[in-house]
């Protein structure tokens, strides 16, 4: 089993924006000192809600502070970027670091984004799995054309190419997000693992793996390829003496992040879109997810990873709101929880 924090950025309120990003890079080296397996960081666009607009460049500063821990972006959103383009980071990011970067891919949303960045509402609705092939083959292949519905260009050389990385894989490990069947189908035919969000529990999650497996193995995936796939389960821990002291922390702090943070996201269609409760919500993660003594932080995660056969996890750690409970909490994840899993 392989646990590793969940990097938002988030910007709490009364709070500047330099001093989430500030949290984040700080949460992300006592990671690594704690022990922890990897560092998920995720992305945002013109929201509170995380204030990174680019995982793979806050990654690159995250892997040149640190000598052993992974970096992953969860995710990096395809439609809103070239996907040659990304794929060029990741392969720079994979190369320098000695192969400690993960790239985390996903469709995001119908946001304002789409219409900034100039990709249009059919990158987020039609187009993602020819960028997500488009990325792969450029991950994976010495020289790439295209010739799709979306994009079209002559053959051009992969520089640098990924597979000459000292840690002999072909590339950068890809995982993709995944919240629907279509999404579960596309990651399975290609054998890519899945990152599970936090608002699902290990019913839901396991019906996923299942549902992989089962697309996977009608696409001729290997036995081998279908055991060995590492997906990952995003979810919230914050550890305390008492369960009662650890909610209590993020019922006092997230409900107030969530709610201007999910306020602020614009549609780019004008479509209607309906917002979580934030307290109820919190409440819902706070019991699915390790909320409370180090023991039962352990043995929930046991009990989720024996219930959906997941061996890795993305667990948020900033809901505190706060840098230096934020640092106790990542300690007390490393050095009280993962040695009781290990």
């Amino acid at each position: 089993m392989r646990v590793g924090s969940f990097v938002l950025a988030a910007q709490f309120p009364g709070q500047g924006q330099g001093e989430a990003l500030h949290r984040a890079v700080r949460s992300a080296e006592v990671a690594e000192e704690a022990g922890l397996d990897t560092v998920w960081l995720a992305e945002h666009h013109f929201v509170p809600y995380g204030t990174c607009p680019s995982a793979t460049t806050l990654a690159a500063l995250l892997l040149g502070r640190t000598r052993r821990i992974r970096v992953g972006t969860a995710v990096s959103v395809l439609p809103t970027t070239h996907p040659v383009a990304l794929g060029e980071q990741a392969a720079l990011l994979h190369l320098t670091s000695g192969g400690r970067f993960t790239l985390g891919v996903g469709r995001g949303g119908p946001w304002v984004d789409l219409e900034v960045f100039g990709t249009g509402l059919e990158a987020y609705e039609k187009a993602f799995p020819e960028s997500l092939d488009l990325l792969l083959r450029w991950l994976r292949e010495p020289s790439v054309s295209a010739d799709g519905d979306r994009f079209r260009f002559r053959d051009v050389a992969v520089v640098p190419t990924p597979s000459e990385s000292l840690t002999e894989t072909a590339g950068p490990e890809v995982v993709v997000a995944c919240t629907s069947p279509s999404s579960v189908r596309l990651a399975a035919e290609r054998g890519l693992p899945m990152l599970l969000g936090m608002h699902v529990g290990d019913e839901e999650k396991a019906e996923m793996v299942a549902l992989w497996r089962q697309y996977a193995r009608a696409a001729g995936r290997t036995g081998d390829e279908i055991r060995g796939a590492a997906h990952v389960s995003a979810g919230v821990c914050q550890i305390a003496d008492t369960r009662t002291d650890a909610v209590e922390i993020l019922m006092k702090a997230m409900p107030g992040w969530l709610r201007q943070g999910l306020e602020a996201h614009v549609t780019v269609d004008g479509r209607q879109r309906s917002m979580r409760d934030p307290v109820a919500y919190t409440e819902l993660l706070c019991g699915l997810h390790p909320v409370g003594t180090a023991r039962l932080c352990a043995d929930r995660l046991a009990a989720t990873s024996e219930r959906t056969g997941i061996s890795r996890f993305a667990l948020l750690v900033e809901g505190s709101g706060d840098l230096a409970a934020t640092e106790e909490n990542v300690r007390r994840l490393g050095t009280e929880v993962v040695t009781q899993l290990r």
